[in-house]
């Protein structure tokens, strides 16, 4: 889509060739939330929709030392209750295929999928509600303004 000023809702910015830089892929923006690519160069999974969680988090909500090593260990909580949940998005998939690979349907294989899927999809949302009360936990009252905002703006997905 060259020629394109599509930039996640930032102000359009100059192609690469007006501004003399880079390769032709400099002149997108620096992260879907205006933040550096250092930001978002790996995923730690945690959920948030944002691919740096705990940097992303700590230089917004302005966190101390002590705040930062327990949200740490917080995401790292949920990330493995997401990676739990990709094991088991897998296994129900491969449930699903054998209910469809017979000579007729094998409604109760499909059912048992189902039932996998949603016990799997409220594991997750446990696991999302207990972070987000250990969170609340460990937010000073402004911090946790500012995180309600980064989430009813879109900014940070939940």
């Amino acid at each position: 889509m060259h020629g394109s000023h599509r930039t996640w809702g930032c102000a359009p910015r100059p192609h690469h060739h007006e501004r003399g830089c880079g390769p032709k892929w400099a002149h997108r923006p620096h992260g879907r939330w205006g933040g550096s690519d250092d930001d978002m160069d790996d995923d730690l999974g945690g959920g948030f929709g944002v691919r740096r969680p705990l940097r992303f988090l700590a230089h917004k909500l302005d966190l101390e030392d002590k705040q930062v090593g327990e949200l740490a260990r917080i995401l790292d909580e949920l990330k493995t209750d997401r990676a739990q949940a990709e094991v088991d998005r897998r296994r129900t998939l491969g449930v699903f295929a054998d209910a469809l690979s017979g000579e007729a349907f094998d409604a109760a294989k499909a059912a048992e999928a189902g039932r996998l899927r949603v016990q799997s999809a409220e594991r997750v949302r446990d696991a999302v509600l207990k972070a987000l009360g250990q969170i609340h936990a460990l937010l000073n009252p402004d911090q946790r303004l500012r995180l309600a905002y980064l989430i009813r703006s879109g900014t940070l997905a939940v």
